[in-house]
């Protein structure tokens, strides 16, 4: 991976039912960016990639919730990825 991939760069987010917002779970550069995409693809969690949201969300330390400035984006990405989940597509590979 070169530093241009979005891949380069991986963060995990979790969300549960309750929280005042989702939270940072995993994040990574390289290897460890790309063994994230892999466990998330391998356990049919959706994937997207977004150079410029991964490296806003990078900023947000592990187990802290995301800021407020980043809610209308993560809220549109999940009310998206909901509408495909309903419609029984599965995750791109």
């Amino acid at each position: 991976m070169n530093s241009d991939d979005p891949r380069s760069l991986a963060v995990a987010l979790a969300y549960a039912s309750g929280d005042a917002a989702p939270k940072v779970v995993a994040k990574g550069r390289g290897l460890i960016a790309k063994e994230i995409v892999a466990r998330a693809r391998e356990h049919g969690v959706f994937v997207h990639e977004s150079k410029e949201l991964v490296a806003l969300l990078s900023q947000v330390d592990i187990d802290d919730h995301i800021p407020p400035e980043l809610y209308l984006a993560i809220a549109e990405l999940l009310a998206w990825i909901y509408r495909v989940e309903k419609m029984g597509l599965a995750p791109p590979p």
